[in-house]
């Protein structure tokens, strides 16, 4: 699906019919995360410049779910990267309906959201996911602990919104940079 498709579906499965029970009080607060950085989040200059540079066509395959927390802070700014430039193709895959994400692996798990962009023969060039590696770094800690989930979630929230996705658009645009 598109970005257009994605978030018609995003905002149907916040009325609570996509989901189970145990996933469905996620999706509202996420939409209402989504909304707010499509809203107000901004891409780098540094990172509008390099995504102004592609100049073959890119295949972006974004796999993700609207119950996803780490979903709700990243993919709004991919969004907004994929938009920037037409020789990019942005398409998004829902984890839990046929996607791709059996190949994309994180520690054994079906982890998103997952970005590959691939190249006009669909060859992979890169894959970023499932959250920024400062981040990933905090998290694995966290779960070493024993951490209760509550706690991890919070910690991660927190961590998002004093970011404002500047380590996300950093790690997209130094694996852009080495394309070159």
């Amino acid at each position: 699906m598109n970005s257009i498709e994605y978030a018609t579906f995003f905002e149907e499965s916040a009325k609570g019919e996509n989901y189970p029970n145990e996933l469905n009080h996620y999706v509202p607060l996420n939409l209402h995360r989504h909304q707010r950085w499509i809203k107000h989040g901004v891409i780098s200059d540094s990172l509008q410049e390099q995504i102004s540079k592609i100049t073959s066509t890119q295949h972006w395959v974004l796999i993700t779910e609207p119950w996803c927390g780490d979903a709700a802070h990243t993919v709004p700014f991919i969004i907004k990267m994929a938009a920037l430039n037409s020789k990019i193709n942005l398409e998004i895959q829902l984890r839990d309906s046929n996607s791709e994400i059996d190949q994309y692996l994180t520690h054994g798990g079906k982890s998103v959201p997952m970005l590959i962009v691939r190249d006009e023969e669909k060859k992979d060039l890169f894959v970023w996911g499932p959250r920024p590696k400062e981040l990933q770094a905090i998290y694995l800690n966290l779960k070493a602990k024993n951490e209760i989930f509550e706690e991890i979630k919070t910690v991660l929230q927190k961590w998002y919104n004093e970011d404002k996705g500047e380590r996300l658009q950093d790690e997209i645009l130094k694996l852009l940079q080495g394309l070159n």
